[in-house]
C-alpha cells in the first residue's frame, strides 16, 4: 500500500469519527489494518515493511462534554502530580500515545513492536472521549511511547518511573524488558528505572494492563459492564499520570506527616534503603518565614513541636510548608494543624475538630465526567466542583467509592473542605460473597488508601463499607478491619459502614434514608438499624432529588436514559425541586436542634449518567440549586447544631 495512500485513509478515519462515530471508526481501523502495511522501495526494487503508522490520535466528541472537554489539548494534566512529594527534577510523559487491544492474559509474554495500532491520550480512560478510543469491553490491553533523559540526570542518580494509577492490573517494559508488575486501580507506584534506561537516546516503554471491571470482585467502585441506574460506565487504562523523576541513590520514598491542635508534628521519613539515615525538616509559613527545625532518622517515626500554630479549620484553612532534606535528596511538602476526635458534647457522641464539635455537611462527590468519565478533564474541572460546593456553605465532601489524583486533596487543604473518605467497593456484577483471597486483597489495598493519604489534613474520616457491598454478613469483617485501621492511622475517625449491615463497629452510626433523613433519630426504616448513643449520629445519604434536565444537559445514551424515573424522587420543575430540598433540610434542621443528628451527605453533587439529583448537571452547565435558599438552609444547620453544643 503507498504511504500517501496510508495517509489518506488515516484523514479518511478522522472524518469518519465525525459523522459515523468512534465505536465505528475503531471497528473499520481494527479490521483494515490488519493488512494495511506501509512500504517503500529499497534499492532493489523490491518492497520492505516498515513498522504501521498509528491512526493519528483525535478527541472524539462525547455523548456529553463540559466547558473543559475543548482544553484538553495533546499535553493534559502538566501539574506536579504528587503535591506532598514535590522534587524539582521530573518530565511528565502525559500526552499521545499508542494503544491497541490485546487477545488475553498470554500476550503478555509477547509484547508488539511500537507504535501501536491508535494513538491514545495518556491519562486518560480509554472508554472515554478525550482517550481518543471512545471504546468499552476491552479486558486486556497494551499502552506504549517512546521517551528520553534529560543528560543532566546521569552520574550516578536514580531515575524513577511513576504511574499515578492504572486500572487494574499493569506490566511494565522499558526496552523490552519487564521492570514491574501492579495491582489496584486506584494507587500509585513508582519503579526504579535507572539500569534498564538509555541516556544517550529514546527509550521504549510498554504496558500491558488487565482489568476485568465486575466480572470479578475487586474494588472497583461502581464501574460496571452492565450499566444500570446507579453503576457506571467503567475505566480502563493508564487514567492518571505518568512521568519521570531524577532522585539521589538513597532517596525518601514517601513521608507521613501528621500535625495537631497542639503543636506536635508526627513524621515518618521511608528511605529507599530503608535504613536509618539523618534527616533534616523544617516548617516555614506560606510566606516563607521559617518557623521551626528538627534533626531526626529515617525509617523511625519521630515527634517534634511548633509552638503556637495557627490552626486548620473550614473556616481557617491555614497551610504550612515542610522541606525535607535527607543526604542528597530534597523534598517539598506541607500540613495543617488540626486534630479530629470524637467526645460527649452535652450528653450525645459529637465529632470535634480541633476539641469543639463541628456539624459534618456536604454533599456525596462521585466524581465522574462525560467526557473523562472517571478523570476530570483539567485541573480547573475538578476544582470548580468544589468550590461550587464550598461556594453553598458546605463544610464536608463524601468521596464516595472512589479515589481521586493527589491534586484533589490539595485543593480540599487549601478550600477547606473536610472529607469522608471511601474505599472503593468490590461488588461483582452477581453481588457473589467476596472469597477469603478476594477479602484479603481488598484490605491490602485498603491499606495502600490510608498508606498513600494520610497525610492530607482535610480527610478526617475513613469508610470501609458502603450499603452492603462486598461486605460479608455471616462473619464481621469490619472490627478487625476497625482495628487495622487504628494502628495505621489513630489520628482519624472511621466509619465502618455507611447505610447497611450495621453491626457496631467504628465511630459512626450511619443510617441511609432518602425521602426524608432519620439522623440519630428514635425512629427508624430497615435495613437501617436503631441510632446507638455510643456512636456519633450521621446521615450517610438523603436527599437525592430528581429533576429531568434539557435533553441538552442529559447524558444521551438510552441504557441511561431509560433509568431515569428511578431516582429516589423526581421533580416535574426547578422551582419543585427547590421546594422539597427546603423541606428536607428543615427536617434535618428539627433532627439537630431535637435529637441526635451530628452530620449528613446530601445526594449528590453532579448528575450522573442516569441519575439526574445533582447540585448541577452532568455537562456541569446548569447549576440546579436556588443558591440563596440552599446558603440560608445550610447556615440554619449550622446555627442548630451550635445551640447544641
Amino acid at each position: 500500500m503507498p504511504i500517501s495512500f496510508f495517509a489518506s485513509l488515516c484523514l479518511l478515519f478522522s472524518a469518519l469519527a465525525v459523522t459515523t462515530g468512534a465505536q465505528d471508526v475503531y471497528t473499520i481501523f481494527t479490521t483494515v489494518s490488519v493488512t494495511a502495511t506501509k512500504t517503500i522501495d529499497d534499492s532493489s526494487g523490491t518492497s520492505a515493511p516498515l513498522a504501521q503508522a498509528a491512526v493519528p490520535y483525535q478527541l472524539l466528541r462525547p455523548h456529553l462534554d463540559t466547558p473543559w472537554t475543548d482544553k484538553v489539548g495533546t499535553k493534559p494534566w502538566p501539574q506536579y502530580p504528587r503535591p506532598q512529594l514535590r522534587r524539582e527534577s521530573w518530565r511528565s510523559l502525559n500526552g499521545i500515545w499508542t494503544y491497541q487491544p490485546a487477545q488475553g492474559s498470554g500476550d503478555v509474554n509477547n509484547p508488539p513492536q511500537l507504535p501501536l495500532r491508535q494513538e491514545v491520550l495518556i491519562p486518560s480512560c480509554i472508554e472515554s472521549g478525550i482517550s481518543g478510543i471512545m471504546t468499552e469491553g476491552m479486558t486486556h490491553m497494551w499502552f506504549g511511547t517512546t521517551f528520553t533523559v534529560p543528560s543532566e540526570w546521569k552520574g550516578g542518580k536514580r531515575v524513577l518511573l511513576n504511574f499515578e494509577a492504572v486500572d487494574y492490573e499493569a506490566t511494565v517494559f522499558v526496552n523490552g524488558k519487564e521492570v514491574g508488575f501492579h495491582r489496584g486501580g486506584y494507587f500509585r507506584f513508582s519503579l526504579d528505572v535507572s539500569d534498564k534506561i538509555n541516556f544517550d537516546g529514546p527509550n521504549e516503554l510498554k504496558v500491558f494492563v488487565f482489568d476485568p471491571t465486575d466480572d470479578q470482585s475487586i474494588p472497583q467502585g461502581k464501574q460496571t459492564k452492565r450499566l444500570s441506574h446507579i453503576f457506571y460506565t467503567p475505566c480502563s487504562g493508564i487514567w492518571q499520570p505518568v512521568w519521570l523523576e531524577s532522585t539521589s541513590d538513597n532517596y525518601v520514598t514517601a513521608l507521613d506527616l501528621t500535625a495537631d491542635m497542639k503543636g506536635d508534628v508526627t513524621v515518618t521519613v521511608h528511605s529507599s534503603k530503608n535504613q536509618s539515615t539523618p534527616v533534616h525538616i523544617e516548617v516555614s509559613t506560606k510566606s516563607g518565614e521559617l518557623i521551626k527545625a528538627h534533626d531526626a532518622e529515617s525509617d523511625r517515626k519521630f515527634v517534634f513541636n511548633v509552638p503556637g500554630p495557627q490552626l486548620w479549620s473550614p473556616d481557617t484553612p491555614v497551610l504550612y510548608n515542610v522541606t525535607v532534606k535527607m543526604g542528597g535528596d530534597l523534598v517539598e511538602s506541607y500540613t495543617g494543624f488540626r486534630t479530629i476526635s470524637t467526645g460527649v458534647v452535652n450528653g450525645i457522641k459529637r465529632p470535634l475538630l480541633n476539641g469543639k464539635f463541628v456539624y459534618l455537611f456536604g454533599p456525596l462527590d462521585q466524581g465522574y465526567w462525560p467526557d473523562g468519565l472517571h478523570l476530570p478533564p483539567t485541573l480547573e474541572a475538578m476544582v470548580s466542583d468544589l468550590e461550587l460546593i464550598k461556594s453553598l456553605g458546605m463544610n464536608l465532601v463524601r468521596k464516595h467509592i472512589k479515589i481521586e489524583p493527589d491534586l484533589f486533596y490539595e485543593a480540599c487543604d487549601r478550600l477547606g473542605l473536610l472529607v469522608m473518605q471511601d474505599m472503593p467497593s468490590m461488588r461483582v456484577f452477581t453481588n457473589a460473597r467476596p472469597t477469603d483471597a478476594e477479602q484479603a486483597e481488598f484490605e491490602r489495598q485498603l491499606d495502600l488508601m490510608i498508606a498513600e493519604h494520610k497525610s492530607y489534613p482535610s480527610i478526617v474520616t475513613w469508610v470501609i463499607y458502603n450499603e452492603g457491598w462486598g461486605q460479608i454478613t455471616d462473619r464481621y469483617p469490619e472490627f478487625h478491619i476497625t482495628d487495622r485501621i487504628r494502628q495505621l492511622d489513630p489520628t482519624r475517625l472511621i466509619n465502618a459502614v455507611t447505610g447497611w449491615h450495621d453491626h457496631g463497629a467504628g465511630d459512626y452510626h450511619d443510617n441511609h434514608h432518602y425521602a426524608d433523613p432519620q439522623c440519630g433519630t428514635p425512629f427508624y426504616s430497615q435495613p437501617n438499624t436503631p441510632y446507638d448513643p455510643n456512636r456519633i449520629g450521621f446521615q450517610g445519604e438523603y436527599g437525592g432529588l430528581g429533576h429531568r434536565p434539557l435533553d441538552e444537559h442529559l447524558w444521551p445514551v438510552e441504557a441511561a436514559v431509560r433509568t431515569i424515573n428511578e431516582t429516589y424522587e423526581m421533580h416535574a420543575d426547578e422551582a419543585s425541586y427547590n421546594y422539597r430540598a427546603h423541606v428536607l433540610f428543615d427536617l434535618l434542621r428539627q433532627q439537630v436542634e431535637r435529637f441526635a443528628c451530628s452530620g449528613a451527605v446530601y445526594t449528590q453533587t453532579s448528575d450522573v449518567e442516569g441519575e439526574v439529583n445533582g447540585l448541577v448537571t452532568y455537562d456541569r452547565r446548569l447549576v440546579r440549586v436556588d443558591v440563596t435558599q440552599w446558603k440560608a438552609d445550610i447556615k440554619a444547620l449550622y446555627d442548630a447544631a451550635a445551640a447544641r453544643a
